[in-house]
């Protein structure tokens, strides 16, 4: 693709805004007839995608997830036809601190290649060739650059600025970011972690969080607003109490939250996050796990195993990964980047309410453990307390190919988990964002292995230990 012209119809924000677009036409429940009907007419891989949200069990939520992201994206139309300023943010970054200012607008770059891979024909391939065909190192992180090489086309919806949350915790994520700021001509705005965990590195975290809410409001020429902001961080608050609610039913054996849940609740959380549309699909959710439970429903005859993912999914085929699993009994009980530990923010003064996003800042996916002092330890104790909290049976590591700081150490955090908590741990191979690399069905292969064997071994090891 590099070397030619391309089109403002073929950038992926364009085209996912317009495919996403169509849902407001949807009913917020169709008929078997009707999702059959849409199914026929839709290109290959977006019909993947789409006849694994529409299952019958989760098809409520999903209408109702797909149109909070529709109403995210249409937000940023509609921003910028107003003379608004959008503000590209990365996934450690919480867009309720955009929401908090009238004259902007937040777009989460990960967010839009997950919906790119999810729904375009092509899964997104196309721009990070672009991307690569420009020079661009292949051992960057596909998350970003999916999306940000499609910006880099100057054919695509642009951003005004960009906030970069990931230095000191994914340098691949920074180095994008930067590039694309600096391609563009936008300003970026930076937000260091320190290596230092103790209260005087949380001291001075605040400290750099203060001098970006000043360099935020002197670009937007709007200073924040305490009401607003009370306003804002309270659907934030009542947001994360839901997402705990939900947190606790994810602890049942069997599991009535189904697998493709996990990530509709961070697809809000790192997107529609302080807004009413977070808190109402969080509802639905939280009633359809309910029902579930109350009605005994699991997909498969029973639960063979609850896996824990200690880092990230695997996002290009979400019928295999979500509901394939969740069929055959294996339950995905989360990953690193959709267990949180945010505490809901002191909104009583404008103070305390900056300093509370300054430190959900802190305690964001990654941020938290590889922008730890020890990313080991750090990362080990957050999986030790994830996976004994949800009664997990087993770890899987997706090795992502661009996070180097995590092979670093897996070697480590494995042998760590295994020794202490006793869970055996898969490693497999493949890019999350790309399907290029490993095949569903390869990867599918090595965890109906890993169940069969070392999962049953462990059982029945553990039944003559009982006996």
């Amino acid at each position: 693709m590099a070397g030619r012209e391309v089109k403002e119809y073929e950038a992926l924000v364009n085209r996912v805004a317009g495919i996403f677009g169509l849902l407001k036409y949807f009913p917020d429940d169709m008929s078997d007839e009707e999702v059959e009907g849409v199914l026929h007419i839709l290109p290959a891989d977006m019909a993947t995608t789409i006849g694994a949200v529409m299952a019958p069990r989760i098809r409520r939520v999903s209408i109702a997830f797909l149109k909070g992201f529709q109403q995210w994206l249409d937000g940023a139309l509609t921003a910028k036809a107003q003379g608004k300023k959008i503000i590209l943010v990365p996934f450690n970054f919480p867009p309720e601190f955009v929401y908090c200012f009238k004259n902007a607008h937040p777009l989460t770059s990960e967010v839009l290649t997950v919906a790119g891979v999810a729904s375009l024909e092509g899964q997104g391939e196309r721009y990070w060739d672009f991307a690569m065909g420009l020079g661009l190192p292949d051992y960057l992180c596909s998350a970003n650059t999916i999306e940000l090489g499609s910006a880099l086309t100057q054919a695509d919806f642009e951003p005004d600025a960009v906030i970069s949350a990931a230095p000191g915790s994914c340098d691949a994520n920074s180095k994008i970011h930067e590039f694309v700021a600096r391609y563009l001509g936008v300003p970026q705005f930076l937000l260091d972690k320190p290596v230092d965990d103790s209260p005087r590195g949380r001291r001075a975290y605040r400290t750099y969080f203060r001098s970006l809410v000043r360099e935020v409001e002197e670009f937007l020429g709007e200073e924040l607003d305490e009401d607003r902001m009370r306003e804002v961080l309270t659907l934030a608050n009542e947001a994360t109490r839901l997402y705990y609610d939900l947190w606790e039913l994810r602890k049942v054996r069997p599991n009535p939250c189904p697998n493709i849940f996990t990530l509709y609740a961070y697809g809000i959380r790192y997107t529609l996050w302080g807004t009413e549309a977070a808190t109402r699909v969080l509802r639905l959710m939280l009633e359809t796990v309910k029902e579930r439970l109350s009605k005994g429903m699991y997909p498969s005859r029973e639960e063979v195993a609850r896996c824990f993912w200690i880092y990230t999914y695997y996002y290009w085929d979400w019928y295999g990964f979500f509901n394939r699993m969740e069929e055959r009994g294996i339950t995905v009980l989360g990953d690193l980047l959709g267990s949180f530990f945010f505490q809901p923010v002191d909104t009583s003064t404008k103070e305390s309410m900056i300093d509370g996003l300054a430190d959900t800042c802190w305690d964001y996916a990654m941020t938290r453990q590889v922008g730890a002092e020890s990313m080991s330890a750090q990362w080990l104790e957050d999986i030790s307390y994830w996976t004994s909290q949800l009664d997990a049976d087993a770890c899987v590591y997706c090795g992502h190919h661009s996070c180097k700081q995590t092979w670093s150490v897996f070697s480590l955090v494995r042998g760590e988990i295994m020794k202490r908590a006793k869970l055996p741990t898969l490693m497999l191979q493949g890019d999350s964002w790309i399907r290029r690399m490993t095949p569903m069905s390869a990867l599918d292969e090595q965890i109906d292995e890993f169940v069969a064997t070392v999962l049953k071994r462990k059982r029945t090891t553990l039944a003559r230990q009982v006996g």
